[in-house]
């Protein structure tokens, strides 16, 4: 395969150098950005030979090469050469992009951060639920006051915390935009709404609001102060930029987001969420129907966070909110039921595995194995989860479900729905039942293409031989199924089969004697070839080529020889998973199709060393 003429290949499809932003690279994939995202022909380059896809998300657009990207990517910089761009070019160019791909962008960039908060108040919430239904509680009780104190916090606090994630967005200081958030939220607001006094600043009136809770307010006045601190740096003499500078980004940026976009932004707010509240007035099941069928649309196109900002104000305002859980509980569950229904018929016993392992998890809440790894690939399982998804959805609008907490939807999450309607978790389970029984019923009608499975058998009459081999473990930890890995050009084998590693050593070892054949300069991958021609991708963590080899050592160089047991690379687990990134370890096969039989050991701790694959190769 020429690397070198399809990194040609794929710069002029991707509409020329003078249309790339930026392009970097990883273990396995070209990561581009463009000025005009309508000159890019994604659909011919997925056809070109040596592409094993392409990848449109979270801003960036991918297009997976395998163990060689490195020499597409060098072609690709070497055609580019330098092309600048005036600033007024730039800016045309960039109007050119989507306004809601952007909007999507900044979305998720920002909630991202902030999550795992609302999720651990949510699930806090949920509890104090099912302890005062059981009696175990009461609300006036002072366990009671303070847990639900602690709850409520990471919505009081949510521009604060919202602050952090869109400072990361924009690009500017986050313990400033943070202290900016807390200017909003200050107590002395409180006593001057209560009086009902006049404010003025400079003899501009000040309109007051609270905005506890609030989610544009905070993003928008993040936002413009990225501008201002650009102001703040180009104004700010050296010798004293050090206190200047923040100086002046506060000194403008707090009083206009009290005078002018605190109070925009609030209008904004309180518009979005009236319209939300106005359909559902006149249409309730119309929304949880739409979230419960396309969902897994969402999920895959990336606009799956559209609608966690209504969400959110909702559950902050109201303590409860329609526009998300119910409609994305009968999606969950649907996808799961069509996730098992395809394991119960199918004849394939390494989809039957997939299945029902991704088919649990998805009724647990966690549907991306389930949809890329099964129901996406048969297609029409895909379509039954829609209709079932849609079926359940409806119901949940018409008997007014709605969620009490920012949780994953699913089985694990049914205390979510517990609140002070008692009626309201007997509607959840009926939407579960409804979603559930529906699609399975669906699925089993519409059937899918079963895969054929390919035996030993089959091989044997072919007139091959079988060549055993054993891959010891490079890493010690947590064997986890590969489809279980948060990236799904892992998780549906798109680069090769293998198997993954929750490490809790900080080390990198050589599974078998060979040569390394690809040490990436952000040093998180490795690429290997045995002896005996296994070649064999080591990828410590996920979209860890972002640190750009910060806590990452490497102890041998492209073209080295190595024996088991040799150390490869080092690295830190705890000051990677601080910056926000999972450690995991996909262990990947990336010539498996010249192997008849792949035997990795099931979920269980593995030392280093020990074996972690058995795999047969074809020899005619």
């Amino acid at each position: 395969m020429d690397y070198k003429q399809l990194g040609k290949d794929i710069l002029k499809l991707v509409g020329g150098k003078e249309n790339v932003a930026m392009i970097t690279h990883c273990a396995t994939r070209l990561r581009f950005e463009f000025y005009d995202s309508s000159k890019v022909e994604a659909a011919k380059i997925e056809k070109l030979q040596g592409v094993i896809s392409v990848v449109n998300k979270g801003g960036q657009f991918q297009v997976i090469v395998g163990n060689e990207v490195q020499q597409a990517f060098r072609t690709i910089k070497n055609e580019m050469g330098e092309h600048p761009r005036s600033a007024n070019a730039n800016a045309t160019k960039e109007e050119k992009k989507s306004v809601i791909s952007r909007l999507i962008s900044v979305i998720s960039t920002t909630f991202a951060p902030f999550i795992p908060a609302i999720i651990g108040a949510g699930m806090i919430k949920a509890v104090l639920a099912v302890l005062v239904l059981t009696g175990v509680l009461t609300n006036e009780s002072q366990t009671f006051f303070i847990l639900n104190t602690v709850a409520d916090a990471a919505f009081f606090f949510m521009p604060v915390l919202l602050a952090y994630g869109a400072s990361i967005k924009f690009g500017t200081n986050p313990v400033l935009s943070m202290t900016i958030a807390g200017v909003l939220l200050h107590p002395n607001w409180s006593s001057v709404l209560a009086s009902e006094e006049a404010l003025f600043f400079m003899g501009i009136p000040v309109r007051l609001t609270d905005y506890a809770g609030s989610v544009l307010p905070i993003i928008i006045t993040v936002w413009i102060m990225s501008y201002i601190e650009r102001f703040a740096e180009r104004v700010s003499p050296s010798i004293i930029k050090f206190f200047l500078k923040p100086m002046l980004i506060l000194i403008i940026t707090a009083p206009l987001a009290l005078i002018v976009i605190g109070p925009i932004g609030t209008y904004l707010n309180d518009l979005v969420a009236l319209g939300a509240e106005g359909i559902n007035n006149r249409a309730s099941w119309l929304i949880p129907m739409l979230m419960g069928g396309l969902q897994p649309f969402l999920i895959i196109t990336g606009t799956a966070w559209a609608m966690t900002p209504i969400a959110t104000t909702q559950l902050s305002n109201n303590g409860e909110e329609m526009i998300n859980g119910p409609g994305m509980l009968a999606s969950n569950i649907a996808q799961g039921a069509a996730t098992l229904a395809v394991a119960m018929k199918t004849k394939n016993k390494e989809l039957k595995q997939l299945a029902s392992s991704s088919g649990f998890t998805a009724l647990i809440g966690i549907t991306e194995p389930s949809l890329y790894g099964v129901t996406l690939k048969l297609k029409k399982p895909l379509i039954a989860a829609m209709i079932g998804g849609a079926c359940g959805g409806i119901y949940a609008g018409l008997s007014g479900l709605v969620r009490y907490a920012f949780v994953s939807p699913g089985l694990a999450a049914i205390p979510a729905f517990i609140g002070e309607n008692p009626m309201n978790i007997v509607h959840a389970l009926i939407t579960i039942a409804i979603a559930f029984v529906v699609t399975f019923a669906a699925t089993w009608i519409l059937g899918f293409e079963d895969p054929v499975e390919e035996t030993t058998q089959t091989h044997a009459k072919k007139g091959t031989t079988n060549q055993a081999e054993v891959i010891a473990s490079p890493l010690s930890g947590k064997v986890i199924p590969l489809n279980t890995v948060k990236d799904h050009v892992f998780a549906n084998e798109l680069i090769g089969k293998g198997i993954a590693i929750l490490p809790d050593q900080n080390e990198v070892r050589a599974p078998f004697a060979g040569e390394v054949v690809t040490m990436m300069e952000s040093k998180h991958a490795v690429g290997l070839r045995s002896d005996n021609g296994i070649e064999l991708l080591i990828h410590v963590g996920i979209d860890t080529v972002s640190l750009k080899g910060e806590y990452f050592e490497t102890h041998v160089k492209q073209g080295d020889r190595v024996e088991q047991g040799d150390a490869l690379v080092t690295f830190d687990r705890q000051s990677i998973q601080a910056k926000g990134y999972e450690t995991v370890t996909p262990i990947i096969i990336t010539n498996h199709d010249k192997f008849n039989e792949f035997d990795p050991v099931k979920e269980k701790h593995i030392s280093l060393g020990e074996p972690l694959m058995h795999i047969t190769k074809l020899e005619a």
